[in-house]
Order: structure tokens, then C-alpha cells, then sequence
């Protein structure tokens, strides 16, 4: 099945220029979301995970459904104000600002080997303070699982020295 034919283009949204890659005809494709889902677990697999952490929001749609199918523990990374337990956070600069994300501080211990889950792949500063929160927790980052990677954006380059693995990737057209 091609999934990038289930991925819809929008041109000038959010913003004039920009080109978004819209998910949503996918997730309402039920066989389509499920061979996305089953590509990702392969994947997943591939390193040997002891936990499924899944990056707030749409990371939370491919990631819950994938740790329960695997038999994984679901750990969620959210942005501030959202965790109830105490939590580790780390700021990040995205291109327009600072941003932050959380973790409860006890969602993951050394024994543990991390597969983060989001949709996309694009700059890469959030999959990166994902991966310095996962390490601060002292567990290890076993890889990257990304429905859809935007080459153009540089995005890899931010997670030298991790496993990333992406289902769509769209070039530097």
C-alpha cells in the first residue's frame, strides 16, 4: 500500500509558503492507518525497545496503539502543564521561540531502551529534547519511528548518533 498517496499536500498553511503534509485522510483510512501502524512497529522492533514513548499530539496516535499491540509500556511527552506527577522538563529553541517539554520522572529507569514516536520528522528540535529527556531519566534512546520525514528541513542532521527510521519520506523538491 503507498501511504504518501493517503497524506494530503495544503499549500500556505499554517502559513503563506508553507506546504503541509495533512494526516488526517490516513488516520480515516482503516487500512491505511493500520499499515502505517504495522511499518512502524516493524521498525520499532528492529531495535528491541523496552518502552514506546510517544511525542504530544499526534505522536500519541501512532504510539498508543503501538505499545499496547506490542506489549510495550506507553510513555507520553507532553508540553507544560499537562503531566500531574512530578516530571522532568527541558526547554528547546524552535526557528520562532522557545518551547518545553515534560516527562514524569519516573516513566522510565536505566534498564530501559526508548523507541520515540511522532508523525513527522522536520527540523528535528523537538525529537532531540525528546531524546536528551529520555537520557536524563537515565534510560537509552534505541531509535526513532516517524510516519512522515521532510528531507529539506534537516531534521536527520539534529539526531546524529540515533537510529532514525521514517515511513514517508518527501524530498527536497
Amino acid at each position: 500500500m503507498e501511504l504518501k498517496a493517503l497524506i494530503r499536500d495544503i499549500p500556505d498553511f499554517p502559513l503563506e509558503g508553507i506546504l503541509f503534509r495533512d494526516i488526517t485522510p490516513l488516520l480515516s483510512d482503516p487500512a491505511g492507518f493500520l499499515h502505517a501502524l504495522e511499518m512502524l512497529e516493524q521498525a520499532a522492533a528492529r531495535h528491541n525497545p523496552t518502552a514506546i514513548v510517544a511525542v504530544e499530539s499526534r505522536g500519541f496516535i501512532f504510539g498508543a496503539p503501538m505499545a499496547a499491540r506490542m506489549g510495550l509500556p506507553l510513555v507520553l511527552v507532553r508540553k507544560p502543564g499537562k503531566l500531574p506527577a512530578k516530571r522532568m522538563s527541558i526547554e528547546y529553541s524552535l526557528e520562532y521561540g522557545q518551547n518545553q517539554l515534560d516527562i514524569h520522572e519516573d516513566a522510565l529507569g536505566f534498564q530501559d531502551r526508548a523507541f520515540i514516536v511522532d508523525d513527522v520528522l522536520a527540523t528535528g528540535g523537538t525529537a532531540r529534547a525528546t531524546a536528551k529527556l529520555v537520557e536524563l531519566l537515565g534510560a537509552r534512546v534505541a531509535g526513532f519511528g516517524f510516519l512522515i520525514e521532510l528531507d529539506a528541513l534537516g531534521g536527520r542532521g539534529q539526531l546524529d548518533g540515533y537510529a532514525v527510521e521514517s515511513i514517508v519520506r518527501y524530498g527536497a523538491d
